[in-house]
């Protein structure tokens, strides 16, 4: 029979007065406690209170642009700005926002397979190091910072004249397609990054092959990321006008067709607010197209989060 001889550890005073549950995260913390705790480390409280002064700036700039926006634009909205035909008088915004629809629609139709195509190249295909890519990936990067006017320019030299369609909407989706392709390409490049490739490891080690993977495992998990870069890019398309004005025309009317022209609701109030007339009817435009994107990245959000559902 062995007899246990070890001397028990006597804890130290310092071990003893050190409590595991007395731990206390930061952020679970009350501000005066933080505050506290930020005496010692006058860095971390300089710190603090610019990251509080920038959120603060910030919050309060977006609620004065809203605020100052619907309270110019609210009291405008008449029935008749919401008249089927545009005339003189009611100045209606309803052909401009049907345009808008038509016009974003069309332009992601063009634009979302090539994006998404083209990043699950890059991802899944192209070989690491490739010059080619490296080429790709620049590119898109480079196309992301020229300014609208530009792709303005060339819409109208290349669909307007070249190929002869002229003011239409055609031509604008066209335009906004060559716009918003870098921005989905890179975002859905991200958004296929951010997939473990474990998933894919075990995808193969169950059979399956590349195509299959790519489109019933990787693809899936990525969509919330690919919805997020198509949100970003239908904020473009509204907002655009410099482009559409060379491309899609100012024709106040509803385009009756792909090859007619027609203004956007971003337009539509340009037009309006250059003219100097009809101020109070640019902000009731203006104020119509904050709901259309708040109702886009509304229903945006709800199908990512169901699809984020659907694959867990």
């Amino acid at each position: 029979m062995e007899i246990n001889t070890s001397v028990p550890k006597v804890p130290s005073e310092a071990e003893k007065e050190f409590d595991a549950s007395s731990i206390q995260g930061i952020n679970t913390m009350t501000f005066r406690k933080r505050l506290k705790l930020y005496k010692n480390k006058p860095g971390s409280l300089i710190l603090l209170i610019l990251v509080m002064l920038a959120t603060i700036i910030t919050v309060s700039a977006l609620i004065f642009i809203i605020g100052y926006i619907l309270i110019n634009g609210i009291p405008h909205l008449t029935p008749e700005f919401f008249s089927w035909d545009y005339n003189s008088e009611n100045l209606s915004c309803v052909p401009a926002l049907l345009n808008t629809i038509m016009l974003t629609l069309i332009g992601l139709v063009i634009a979302v397979p090539l994006g998404i195509f083209s990043a699950i190249y890059l991802v899944e295909y192209a070989k690491k190091g490739n010059k080619l890519v490296k080429v790709i990936r620049m590119t898109a990067e480079t196309l992301s910072g020229v300014p609208s006017i530009v792709y303005g320019l060339f819409g109208m030299l290349c669909f307007n004249y070249a190929l002869g369609w002229g003011y239409s909407l055609i031509a604008g989706a066209f335009t906004v397609a060559i716009m918003i392709l870098p921005l989905i390409m890179r975002t859905t490049e991200e958004a296929l990054l951010t997939v473990p490739d474990s998933f894919r490891e075990g995808s193969f080690g169950l059979g399956a092959g590349k195509l299959r993977t790519v489109f019933r495992i990787v693809l899936p998990s990525a969509v919330p990321g690919i919805l997020s870069g198509v949100i970003l890019a239908i904020g473009r398309i509204v907002g655009e006008t410099a482009a559409l004005l060379y491309t899609s025309g100012s024709s106040a009317e509803l385009a009756k067709g792909i090859a007619d022209p027609g203004r956007t609701l971003a337009l539509h109030m340009y037009v309006l607010s250059n003219e100097g007339l009809h101020t109070d009817q640019a902000y009731a435009t203006a104020v119509v197209l904050l709901i259309l994107v708040l109702a886009i990245n509304t229903l945006s959000a709800v199908i990512a989060k169901k699809v984020a559902k659907g694959n867990q």
